[in-house]
């Protein structure tokens, strides 16, 4: 896997504040980062839910493997030097449960008062 591509939601103020950390981070793998349901998003993955990008974390790999909400997060985290580690723990324990209802619990509240803009 030569790089990733993050389609994150540049409105929200949550989404953009993660972005920037990644971004901010040695990167093992490089992310890339395009507007969740964007032109290029549709133009770059025709045969992705753009729509669905809008809603839940989606990444993609340079060969095709996409991964959405916690799983993207894992990903994400799996692609920085500092965090591999704790993505593979994240991947391998059962805590996957409790890793997905936090993730869900802050996707569903981004749009909110918790999401800073």
């Amino acid at each position: 896997m030569r790089s990733l591509t993050v389609l994150a939601d540049s409105g929200c103020g949550l989404c953009a504040q993660a972005a920037a950390w990644l971004e901010r981070q040695d990167q093992l793998v490089p992310l890339r980062f395009v507007q969740a349901g964007s032109e290029e998003a549709r133009r770059r993955f025709p045969g992705l839910d753009v729509e669905r990008t809008r809603r839940e974390l989606a990444v993609v790999s340079d060969d095709g493997a996409v991964w959405w909400g916690d799983r993207a997060f894992v990903i994400c985290l799996w692609a920085l030097d500092r965090h591999r580690a704790r993505a593979v723990r994240l991947a391998r324990r059962g805590d996957r449960a409790a890793l997905r209802r936090a993730f869900l619990w802050i996707s569903r509240r981004r749009k909110s008062d918790l999401c800073l803009r």
